[in-house]
């Protein structure tokens, strides 16, 4: 039996035109409720109340860059298990390989191809629930 259940991204963008265009994609393409966070700054908080399946996250945020995010993460107890997918314009190696080193799933650079953003996304989010169960 197919999962009926919307799946919960959060989206950390604070682009807000890029953000409201990618949750538009999004949930035309699947089953996902997805919540925008324009900066990071209550990122912790709003992981523990809503609970996302899955956390797309630009690099390039004002306060708290995708980094620090991904560490504090790490830190946190519901936040460490939730798998990252880096949506970012840095194309550097050492960027990308940073973020994977914090246990980063899967990395965008921008512009997104949304087609294979969404095959991520179910690869993650089922890895995740094949991982609970």
């Amino acid at each position: 039996m197919a999962d009926k259940e919307n799946k919960r991204i959060l989206l950390v963008e604070d682009e807000e035109s890029l953000a409201q265009t990618i949750k538009l994609n999004l949930e035309i393409a699947g089953q996902y409720e997805v919540q925008i966070l324009l900066n990071a700054k209550d990122i912790l908080s709003v992981v523990n109340k809503f609970r996302p399946d899955i956390i797309l996250l630009d690099l390039l945020l004002p306060e708290i860059g995708g980094i620090e995010v991904c560490q504090m993460l790490n830190k946190d107890v519901v936040g460490r298990g939730i798998p990252i997918i880096v949506l970012s314009a840095l194309d550097k190696d050492a960027d990308i390989r940073k973020a994977y080193k914090l246990g980063v799933v899967d990395y965008f650079i921008k512009p997104i191809d949304m087609q294979k953003l969404v095959v991520s996304i179910e690869k993650h989010i089922k890895y995740k629930k094949s991982e609970e169960t």
